[in-house]
Formats: structure tokens, sequence, C-alpha cells
């Protein structure tokens, strides 16, 4: 019989068979200093573009009054214990009622977390008889979710409508026999590519194949939409999301997460979604903080209107000087390069070390070999001055990489060792 740590030692899995010289630098670094453009790592100031803080709200004065002032009033404790036993209040479902309203939606249920939220939520839905379709590059947070349901699932090509309508299709045929239902899932906005689902295409396919939508809109939420209501608003079919998921993690600079839907499908979601219904109700300062949030992203216009201004100045500008930033039509912007795994660490090297930027490497096994993804995350409080810095580095590099540079034997020092 053998010994279930024994794997641990002869596999540590994908992504943990670099972790002795990724850990620190590569993953699993330590930003430090006020939440902005200008953070420390490794004791140096760098020009960061890897949080997801869109709106700027994450040290905005009045957001950081708020929290205190809650955490002062109600401490982190309060209320004591889940929702359903004795962790209900007042703010939390005006909070809920709120952010329904913010997404057009009769009815809201606010999550602790948004990974678990979403997973539970998705396995709450689904009963044995039912089918799941959902989009191949949709989040772990999903493919977890999905992974908890007992009948059967079909996976589509990346917002491919020809692939979904096969894969409805086999789900229909299922569902006639055994007199389940169909639940399609997707992104509003896919935090890799930046590309937003083709919610339009979907909703064009309900009424042949009768099946309910599942929009993890988590980094559409405060960023799309006339009213940053989300990726739905964004493309006018808001009204044809069944379900839809928001986190607190993007936009809102902050802990937590929300559904909203039809009032009978929230009851039945507060009556069934383990992760909630057995887990301790999420913090007043939180709650509070919450409403503060939304109330700044429907009364601020200037908000929305700075982030876009630097989305466009950067992407336009990465565009101009030949850089591929592939589909994406969100403030994400996936700068797309092309290298082995060993270039892809002495290129994020040299721009964390001589250009003093610091933004996120996406690598295999995430993405397919041969392929260098370098995510920047703009926000309103980004300024012109960065936008062009970082252009002009980026031009440098990707200068670099096209002439070999990255692959010479001179970079081996590039790696840093644990």
């Amino acid at each position: 019989m053998g010994d279930i740590f024994d794997k641990i030692l002869k596999n540590p899995g994908p992504l943990g068979q670099y972790a002795k010289v990724a850990h620190g630098y590569y993953a699993f670094p330590k930003l430090t200093g006020e939440i902005g453009p200008r953070m420390y790592f490794k004791g140096r100031e760098v020009l960061v573009w890897s949080l997801n803080n869109y709106l700027g709200l994450a040290n905005h004065p009045e957001i950081r009054k708020a929290d205190a002032e809650a955490a002062a009033k109600y401490g982190l404790a309060y209320p004591m214990g889940a929702r359903m036993m004795t962790g209900e209040s007042d703010l939390h479902e005006q909070l809920e009622q709120e952010l329904a309203a913010f997404v057009e939606k009769p009815a809201g249920m606010l999550l602790n977390y948004g990974y678990q939220g979403i997973m539970s939520v998705v396995d709450a839905l689904l009963g044995r008889h039912d089918v799941v379709v959902y989009d191949a590059e949709s989040h772990a947070c999903l493919v977890d979710g999905v992974r908890l349901h007992s009948g059967k699932r079909f996976v589509y090509k990346h917002n491919d409508m020809e692939s979904l309508e096969k894969q409805l299709q086999h789900a229909k045929h299922i569902t006639d026999q055994t007199g389940g239902g169909i639940l399609v899932i997707t992104e509003g906005v896919f935090g890799m590519s930046g590309a937003q689902g083709d919610l339009r295409g979907i909703v064009a396919l309900k009424k042949k194949y009768n099946f309910r939508l599942l929009v993890d809109d988590a980094h559409g939420i405060g960023t799309m939409g006339p009213k940053l209501g989300g990726t739905g608003q964004e493309q006018g079919v808001q009204d044809q999301i069944d379900v839809y998921f928001g986190t607190f993690a993007k936009s809102f600079a902050s802990i937590g997460a929300f559904v909203a839907a039809e009032p009978e499908v929230i009851n039945f979601l507060k009556y069934n979604t383990r992760s909630q219904i057995f887990a301790k109700s999420l913090p007043m300062p939180l709650v509070v903080g919450g409403l503060k949030r939304l109330e700044l992203m429907r009364t601020r216009p200037e908000l929305k209107e700075n982030l876009w201004k630097i989305v466009h100045a950067l992407q336009n500008g990465l565009r101009e000087v030949g850089i591929n930033i592939g589909k994406t039509t969100s403030p994400v912007t996936p700068v797309v390069l092309s290298g082995n795994p060993q270039e892809a660490s002495h290129v994020v090297y040299d721009i964390r070390e001589k250009y003093n930027i610091f933004c996120s490497v996406v690598l295999y096994p995430v993405i397919p070999k041969g392929t260098i993804i370098l995510r920047l995350i703009p926000t309103a409080v980004h300024t012109l001055e960065d936008v062009q810095y970082t252009v002009n580095a980026f031009a440098d590099v990707a200068h670099k990489l096209k002439n070999g540079l990255y692959d010479k034997e001179r970079y081996a020092e590039a790696v840093p060792q644990a």
C-alpha cells in the first residue's frame, strides 16, 4: 500500500515543477506599498499593470474612509454565523437589492467568495438529468463547478456558435429522453484574451433549444455597458441572461461576489447553495463597502471615462508599434508573443529589471506551447505618460525577442534561484 504523499515528491504538478526557480519572482511575487500604478517589487518602484483595480477604487479616499468607518463600527465578526442561521442583516439585503438593480435583474444573492460561490451555484442549479454546455475557455471556477455535475456535460469551441449548436443538439437529444433541462455557461469578458463572450449569438439560439444562460461577468461588471452594468448590457441582451454572476475582486476592489436572477431562482439558491449555507456571512465592513462602491459607480461617470481613456490609449499604442493584442474588446490587454519558456522567463525578467514594469505572464500549460502572453490591466488611475512609457518598452522587448536576444546563453542568469 502506498502513501498518498508519494505523488507529491514524484509529481509536483504542471506548475509546481517550476516552483524552485519561479517562487517569489514569476510565481507568488510580493508587491508592496499603496495599491496603485506605482508599487514596489524587490525594493524597487515599478509601474504596475497587473491589478484588476479597473476603476481605481482600491485606494479611492471615499472608499478607504467608508471601509475604515465600517470596520470601526462593526468589527470583522459581525454578523456572526451563516446567513441562514444568525448572519442576516438589513444591509446584506440592501446590497443584494442594489446589486440586482445595477445589473437589471429583480433579485440578488451575496456570495462570500467568487470562486467557491459560482462553483456552488452551478452545482445547485444542475440535477443529474440536466445537461450543461460551456465555453472551452471558461474560467477554472466554472470548470470546477461543472465537474461537480453528475450528469452529462459538453464543451463547445471558444465563442464558436456553430460548435455550440452542435453541442446543444446533443444536449437536447439527451434531455428529450431524461426530461432534464439545459444550462449554457460562458463568460461576459474572458480574463486572458479580453474578448467578450458572444452573448448575442448565444441568446439567438435560446428559442430553438430552450436552454437557460449563466454568464460569469467578473471582468465585465464595472467596466462594460453604458451604465457599467456588464457585458450583457454592452451587447443589449442583459434581459436574456438568466443567471448573472459578478465578483467584487475586480472593479469593486474588495472581497465577495453576487448572483442575480428571477426571485424564484434566487430563493432556490439561498436554500440550496452549499458553500453559502454552511459558511459564515460576509462581514459587515465588506457589505457597507460594497454599498459605497456601488454609489460611486452610479454617480461618478469620470471613473468610466478615465478607465476607457487609458484603455484606448494603451491598446491603440501597442497596435501602432506592431504588438499583437489579440481580439480584445475590453480593458483586458494581452500582449501576445511567440517564444519558448526560457525566452518567456527572460522577457519577463528584462521587463521587470530594465524597464521597471510589472505585469502578469501566462505560459504553457495555461496556454499552448510556443506562446507567451503578458497581460496588462489598464485602470482609471494610470496616466497617459504611463501608457507611452509602456508602449515604448514593449516595442523594444518585441524587437529583442524577434532578433533572438532572449535565447542567448548570457541570459541564463535571468532565472532567479530560490
